[in-house]
């Protein structure tokens, strides 16, 4: 089905560390059919800026029909630093949902693994599984959504500066705590996710799904400016690529190369 872009009502937004931003937007035909993992691409009022920003969906709500994006401000003037400027009331452009998510039905102990602005689909993902969920996030310093990921699993903290949790990075965390699971559900940057897919072969799990970030111009699959390397050719392009925005953001580690 052809997406096309739909004006969304800001419901509230605050900000809730060093440039990262909580933002609630009306949406319910969006909202009405997203999954974790997926994203929305975002518009600004700005004509010299062409092209959506992917924001990551954080969490839904069915029944008010609103979605949770939470995001990092990139610098002065960006489209991001604009959206950080909406208030109540105010309408946003956007398109979604979009991309291939989690599979959240899969039954086991899962690792839930966030790393930075990779932290907020975690959310949704955990509180769409039935099952026991670990969930493990990698911060700078500064925390954020530890209370809300609280409520559906146990939760493990890593920090670059040991301030909070393990000092380390993520597996730092996971191997001080000795955490075990079937599962790995993981979202970060890619160094992050390449120790992740050497962990989980190494631990012998072989159900590990990684969301790719990587920067975007359309969003839906049309341009090619978001392809990673994978084991398998893409039919769209008949290479060994796959775009980002379509056959992911999320993918079996096993099907991509890092």
């Amino acid at each position: 089905m052809k997406k096309e872009k739909i004006a969304g009502i800001i419901k509230e937004q605050k900000q809730i560390a060093t440039g990262i931003f909580d933002l609630w937007v009306t949406a319910p035909t969006i909202a009405g059919g997203a999954k974790p993992g997926q994203f929305v691409s975002l518009y600004t009022e700005d004509a010299s800026k062409l092209l959506p920003r992917p924001i990551s969906i954080c969490e839904v709500d069915k029944e008010d029909g609103s979605l949770r994006l939470v995001y990092r401000v990139t610098g002065a003037n960006t489209g991001t630093e604009q959206f950080s400027r909406l208030q109540k009331g105010d309408t946003l452009q956007l398109m979604g949902p979009l991309g291939n998510g989690f599979m959240s039905e899969l039954p086991g102990t899962a690792l839930l693994i966030g790393g930075g602005i990779g932290i907020p689909p975690m959310v949704e993902l955990a509180k769409n599984r039935m099952d026991k969920n670990l969930i493990v996030s990698g911060y700078r310093d500064e925390t954020f959504l530890q209370e809300d990921l609280e409520k559906y699993g146990e939760c493990f903290v890593a920090t670059e500066d040991g301030s909070v949790g393990t000092k380390g990075t993520v597996i730092d965390a996971i191997k001080a705590e000795g955490l075990k699971a079937d599962i790995i559900y993981a979202c970060g940057p890619t160094p992050m996710l390449l120790a992740i897919k050497e962990y989980a072969a190494s631990a012998g799990i072989t159900q590990c799904y990684l969301s790719l970030e990587e920067k975007m111009a359309c969003g839906v699959g049309a341009c090619l400016a978001c392809v990673c390397g994978s084991k398998e050719k893409d039919e769209h392009s008949q290479v060994h690529n796959k775009r980002v925005c379509k056959e992911g953001p999320v993918f079996s580690a096993w099907e991509v190369e890092l």
